[in-house]
């Protein structure tokens, strides 16, 4: 509880207010995002209630939408289940990266690991010291939290009065605002960016012939090119 406290109290100072600024274009994008997946669940027969809960329990957005594509296609839960997992699994490297931004305690560190997306965690590591990492991981988390989950209960309740969701490329929301956001790291450091190029040169190179969804999981080969440098530097 204590260590909460702490966490509430490193959100109220003066420059929490340029934080919330940058990171509301994120906010405004995983809430476009939001109706989409709660209107596509509750348009293809899903009840209202399964994109909420999900959204609440589970919150990845990218899993969401496999696990649910999976579902509406046939598939069963099983296999919705294993989609969905296999796609949150990149999520474990996302929370070694942020594992000494949240803070400490079990239950702040409990929370953190649940706000952890890749927006959140591209917003902190894109701050240039240890506390307004820790801030902005925290405002961008609880407003991307707030905003996704608003945005699955509004398009959950539309149903199918919105349509065809596709036509307003709302799949390119979330794409266009993380670009935006790692921007900054592959301009600053060249070890990043050749990372970066190797990830994306394999996700763009097996993104014909695997599912959607595994090119990003490939893609974390970069990763290896990144400690082959550490080591080296050592």
């Amino acid at each position: 509880m204590r260590s909460l406290l702490r966490t509430r109290s490193l959100l109220r100072t003066p420059e929490s207010g340029s934080l919330v600024r940058d990171s509301s274009l994120v906010w405004l994008a995983g809430g476009i995002v939001g109706v989409s997946f709660g209107a596509v669940s509750v348009a293809g027969g899903l009840p209202v209630w399964v994109p909420v809960v999900m959204s609440l329990v589970v919150y990845a957005g990218s899993a969401q939408f496999s696990t649910v594509g999976v579902l509406l296609a046939g598939g069963g839960p099983l296999a919705a289940a294993a989609t969905g997992l296999l796609l949150n699994t990149r999520t474990a490297a996302f929370s070694l990266a942020v594992a000494g931004i949240i803070g400490r305690g079990r239950a702040t560190r409990l929370l953190g690991a649940h706000l952890v997306t890749d927006e959140t965690v591209a917003f902190a590591l894109a701050q240039p010291d240890p506390v307004r990492r820790r801030r902005a991981f925290w405002i961008s988390g609880l407003g991307l939290f707030a905003a996704w989950n608003t945005g699955v209960l509004i398009g959950a309740l539309a149903g199918s009065a919105l349509g065809d969701t596709a036509r307003y490329g709302l799949d390119a929301a979330f794409p266009a605002v993380l670009v935006a956001l790692v921007l900054p790291a592959l301009r600053a450091d060249a070890a990043v960016r050749r990372c970066a190029l190797l990830g994306a040169a394999v996700a763009l190179a097996v993104t014909p012939a695997v599912p959607a969804g595994v090119p990003v999981l490939l893609a974390l080969a970069g990763l290896l090119l990144h400690g082959r440098g550490q080591r080296t530097a050592v």
